[in-house]
């Protein structure tokens, strides 16, 4: 319930931050909700180490609160023997997490950015209305007498962008282009005014071909690390020669295969910290907010270690870490 709860939450949150596309870019409603849910797996994945650690917290101290955890301490369960409904329940959100970062959320996330650029610059969203001016940026304005598909009749083009060369275009026909660099227009059978520090030039053509330029500008946009397969991230540890990049390759890789054992972690914290507390002559009433603050100091903790690793043996290093402290919670859990 937690989990859905909080992933519809950050879903909405996610819609209203992209309402742009909608207002700006004029997309089918339908194209805006499907882009948006690809962001779901990699909303689950960040948000399953704390729906675990809620989960548990709030269903132990209701337990101990009832005194049914005294009984059945009191009966001869021990501590690992309680503790183990919240463990099972950890392990299942590791494999699901494990399972989200390593193969869905990268899948997800490039079919995203894919959809994201498409309806952005690409042909899905530019609608040309027919004898009217459109505005495809600030300083761009198109104007087209008929529009078929993506060919245009009677076209003008005005591009005042950079004020040191402003270009004014007419056509008798153009046609719409997407390439890997955003759109096009070609135009045939027109001419040609430009001006700028050069002074005033005109002329005539055959055939023109003008980048409408309206990617932004950024200059890492194709580098994102959370949409490359898994397979290919490990490679780029060989290949990578870029110091930054390699960097992110090695703080993804924490955070694919190292992230999803927090859940077990959180999970044991709580538990140990509620039932040890539970078993005391007098119970301590604090239990949760130190259970709190522990799942908050080692969340931190390790976010920014993980953040900070800049080789292959930072990130072994990080992996053992979280490994000896797993083990030895389950050693602290077990020991009576």
């Amino acid at each position: 319930m937690l989990l859905l709860i909080l992933t519809g939450l950050a879903w909405m949150m996610q819609i209203m931050s992209m309402m742009k596309f909608l207002i700006n870019y004029g997309i089918k409603f339908s194209s805006f909700v499907y882009l948006t849910s690809l962001m779901i797996p990699f909303i689950v994945s960040i948000i399953v180490p704390f729906v675990t650690f809620i989960a548990t917290i709030f269903v132990y101290n209701k337990m101990i609160s009832e005194n049914e955890i005294t009984v059945m301490a009191a009966s001869g369960l021990s501590p690992w023997q309680l503790g183990k409904p919240a463990i099972k329940l950890a392990l299942l959100f590791t494999i699901l997490h494990f399972i989200l970062s390593v193969w869905i959320v990268p899948a997800t996330q490039a079919k995203f950015y894919s959809t994201q650029w498409n309806l952005r610059y690409g042909l899905a969203h530019l609608k040309l209305q027919e004898s009217a001016f459109t505005k495809l940026a600030n300083g761009l304005v198109v104007y087209v007498d008929n529009v078929s598909g993506q060919d245009l009749n009677q076209v003008m083009l005005s591009d005042t962008r950079d004020n040191k060369n402003e270009m004014l275009i007419f056509a008798e026909r153009g046609k719409l282009v997407a390439t890997i660099h955003g759109l096009s227009i070609i135009t045939n059978n027109g001419s040609l005014q430009m001006s700028g520090k050069n002074g005033f030039t005109t002329g005539t053509f055959d055939s023109f071909d003008m980048d409408l330029n309206l990617i932004d500008n950024d200059s890492d946009v194709t580098f994102r690390v959370r949409r490359i397969p898994t397979i290919d991230l490990l490679d780029n540890l060989v290949t990578q020669e870029d110091a930054k990049r390699h960097k992110r390759t090695l703080v993804e890789l924490c955070t694919r295969f190292i992230n999803p054992l927090m859940n077990l972690i959180l999970a044991i914290i709580c538990v140990l910290v509620l039932l040890k507390s539970s078993l005391l002559r007098r119970r301590a009433s604090f239990a949760p907010a130190v259970a709190v603050l522990l799942m908050a100091g080692v969340m931190a903790l390790y976010m920014s270690v993980s953040n900070m690793v800049s080789s292959i043996t930072d990130v072994a290093i990080v992996a053992g870490g979280v490994l000896i402290v797993l083990f030895g919670l389950i050693g602290l859990l077990i020991k009576k």
